[in-house]
């Protein structure tokens, strides 16, 4: 069926029936009103129309619009005989009873081709879901023929013009969505996308807008949807601006095409487009270059047989690390700030799937350069969507191993964990490999604190402790009995002259035993006794916040056995708090206050001590 059409004709036949229902509705309320003047006022115009439709004998035909509303009809063939003869006296009673029964047939008939549109409707997302767009829009229309005020037919069938880039008939379709629901939030956002794609960027914008003010919770939506449209604008200018040059002989923009249509050439030695990449990267310095580089497919650098099967290989052998290395740095330069060239870059199949492999190749070189590249990506949101679009359920496992390294490296992985870990993607798809490949790992990095960097132990630490906000991750963690004895050798390790770098560690562990013991399993019941002695010992470290957390922890974990409380009161827990108290921070004195109530509440001997520690 022909799309709906947007011209004045149209448009003019909705407005007339919108003025003929206000007519009928006027009407109505003068047939019902109280006040005897104004009823027979609205007689008297009665008689007058049905007179002159007599009079002409002509049969109006029924009113029909594009928008098949529910309505009144006023023609003369729809009421009774009385009625037609022009009489001089018209009921308002016989009149009304006309006016109830055509109003009952058509609810009638709507209530039938709602169920059939309906029925069409979901014939159509069944289509679209199946991805034949084609068929989705057929079915849509037949709704549409059925009931032609049915918002979502007009918005789901946009959606499906969307999908096969006709644009222009998913605005037609979201205008018409929205004369019947001026609120409708999908036509507002799919209009947008349409505007945007034909790079209508003012009135894409003005869509988001229009959308935000109709649901303001929709805030964050609104963000993403002006931060694309700002993109591609961007993208744009780029590109003009890149043509003008090459269009004025910029050097950057010959020696760009050339180099890459030389790396195009097949059957070349490895070393000669190692040489080639090694020259684009120094090429593509700025936003200009950047540019160049994509608008000549310089992503497509994977297509070349002996590039591919270089930056694949499962053993690498040095000429190919080497070729790789200059892979990594030519995009390196390519993506540095520039977001579209971000997205084509993982856009590539072979690129998203090596980069874990990359990462745990075990040649220090191609691991820095990926981390570096990376890198680009985690440091700010839109790189991070980008990045969790790809599987990175193993990451967690292969970035927390590089705290085994001395160098920049454990810096730089740490760096990456600490981007990723606030996104709930990445914490969901840590759950596969936590049990399994996290946890074993963890404990080995604990039980060997002193020999691996510990600045960055601390870090990946920290990381841990962020994924207890996941109930899930912090249910599994609570309950391995591994990571609760490499917590405790670790403390066990922590004298007033241990160096800075394991005092963090100290620190960090506490802080991740404090987010454990949210959980109460028996795990914790059995490490209670163990766990209390070790923070009873922290309490006269020389580091505050070590105390203070030290603190913390006795106070969650106490609850969980009454072994625990007499072992702490032996250790004279209760005078500790006591002088916590006295001259204890705030945050000190809280945990010192909910430690004291514990041992009280279930001790005669804490509470004695307590008498006389205050008098």
């Amino acid at each position: 069926p022909p799309a709906m059409l947007r011209d004045e004709d149209t448009e003019a036949d909705f407005q007339r029936f919108l003025r003929r229902v206000d007519d009928v509705t006027n009407l109505l309320q003068g047939l019902k009103s109280p006040d005897s003047a104004v009823q027979e006022k609205a007689i008297a115009e009665t008689e007058k129309r049905l007179r002159e439709q007599g009079a002409s004998r002509e049969e109006e035909e029924e009113c029909r619009t594009t928008v098949n509303r529910t309505l009144i009809n006023t023609s003369v063939r729809a009421f009774p005989l009385e009625l037609k003869l022009g009489s001089a006296q018209v009921s308002p009673d016989g009149f009304l009873a006309a006016l109830e029964k055509d109003a009952k047939e058509r609810a009638q008939r709507r209530r039938r081709n709602e169920q059939l549109a309906n029925a069409l409707k979901e014939q159509g997302n069944e289509a679209f879901r199946a991805g034949d767009f084609g068929l989705a829009i057929q079915r849509y229309s037949e709704g549409l023929e059925k009931l032609r005020d049915k918002q979502e037919l007009y918005t789901n069938r946009a959606q499906a013009y969307l999908k096969l880039h006709e644009y222009e008939k998913a605005i037609s379709d979201c205008e018409w969505a929205l004369k019947c629901n001026k609120n409708c939030l999908k036509a507002y956002f799919l209009m947008g996308k349409a505007h945007l794609a034909l790079q209508h960027f003012t009135e894409a914008r003005q869509c988001y807008e229009k959308m935000l003010q109709v649901d303001p919770q929709k805030e964050n939506l609104f963000q993403e949807c002006v931060s694309e449209a700002r993109l591609e604008e961007k993208r744009l200018r780029e590109e003009e601006r890149a043509e003008r040059e090459l269009q004025a002989g910029s050097f950057a923009a010959s020696s760009i095409q050339q180099l890459l249509q030389r790396m195009s050439s097949p059957d070349q030695d490895i070393l000669y487009y190692t040489g080639g990449i090694r020259l684009l990267a120094e090429v593509v310095k700025n936003c200009t270059g950047q540019t160049f580089f994509r608008t000549n497919n310089g992503f497509s650098i994977l297509r070349n047989e002996t590039v591919r099967g270089a930056f694949c290989a499962e053993n690498k052998s040095p000429a190919e690390v080497e070729l790789c290395v200059s892979l990594l740095l030519l995009w390196q330069a390519a993506c540095a700030g520039n977001e579209e060239n971000q997205r084509l870059l993982l856009a590539q199949p072979e690129v998203g799937a090596q980069l874990a492999e990359l990462l745990s190749s075990g040649t220090a070189q191609l691991q820095r350069e990926t981390l570096a590249l990376i890198s680009l990506y985690s440091e700010h949101e839109r790189g991070r969507r980008l990045l969790l679009r790809q599987d990175l359920s193993r990451w967690l496992q292969i970035l927390m191993a590089f705290v085994k390294c001395t160098d920049a490296r454990a810096d730089s992985a740490m760096n990456i964990l600490s981007d990723l870990i606030g996104e709930k993607r990445f914490q969901t798809q840590c759950q596969a490999t936590l049990s399994t490949g996290v946890l074993p790992l963890f404990t080995q990095l604990l039980v060997c604190a002193r020999q691996v960097n510990q600045a960055a132990l601390a870090r990946g630490v920290g990381v841990l402790g962020s994924l207890c906000a996941d109930v899930g991750l912090r249910a599994q963690l609570a309950q391995s009995r591994e990571c609760w004895q490499a917590c405790l050798q670790l403390l066990d390790g922590c004298p007033d002259g241990s160096s800075p770098g394991y005092q963090q560690c100290v620190f960090a562990v506490l802080g991740l035993m404090m987010n454990l013991l949210l959980e109460s399993n028996g795990t914790i019941q059995d490490f209670a006794v163990p766990i209390s002695g070790r923070c009873l010992a922290l309490l006269s470290h020389q580091d505050g916040r070590i105390v203070t957390r030290a603190t913390g922890v006795l106070s969650r974990v106490l609850p969980a056995s009454p072994s625990a409380v007499e072992e702490v009161l032996k250790g004279g827990v209760v005078k500790k708090m006591l002088k916590f108290l006295k001259a204890g921070g705030q945050l000190t004195s809280s945990y010192a206050i909910k430690t004291l109530s514990i041992c009280t509440k279930s001790s005669r001997r804490a509470q004695e001590e307590l008498l006389k520690g205050d008098k």
